[in-house]
């Protein structure tokens, strides 16, 4: 199980399970024990490393799918400040959860500072810039 592919609301099993095997010898016997019989992980090898950070590119492409899924679904583009986009996986199961409204918001802000590629890909879903 690697980090992302099990989310269980809202909590990446993948990552937490990695972590466990990274910091083994920082659990207690009985946490060792139970993670090893019940759940069958075992201590992470030496150079076993965490899961690489997305880019900027990757961040941005999945808010925009988030975008794009709200947009589709609901015929317009008027996202509410608090409005989470949850993405769906590529299996059709729970993927990510986007927090679209603020990033929207974040987004009209600094809209000097886009891309006119970036700035294209949102003004073509009717995002409104005030």
């Amino acid at each position: 199980m690697r980090a992302g592919e099990v989310l269980v609301q809202g909590e990446d099993l993948g990552a937490w399970a990695t972590a466990q095997r990274i910091d083994w010898d920082k659990l207690a016997p009985a946490q060792q024990w139970l993670l090893d019989s019940i759940l069958g992980l075992e201590p992470g090898s030496e150079v076993e490393q965490q899961p690489a950070r997305r880019t900027q590119t990757g961040r941005w492409a999945i808010r925009l799918a988030a975008a794009r899924q709200f947009h589709a679904r609901e015929g317009h583009f008027r996202v509410g400040r608090k409005h989470v986009e949850d993405l769906a996986g590529e299996d059709g199961e729970h993927g990510t959860s986007v927090r679209l409204g603020g990033w929207l918001d974040n987004t009209r802000r600094r809209a000097d500072k886009l891309t006119p590629e970036r700035r294209a890909e949102l003004d073509a879903l009717g995002m409104r810039w005030s």
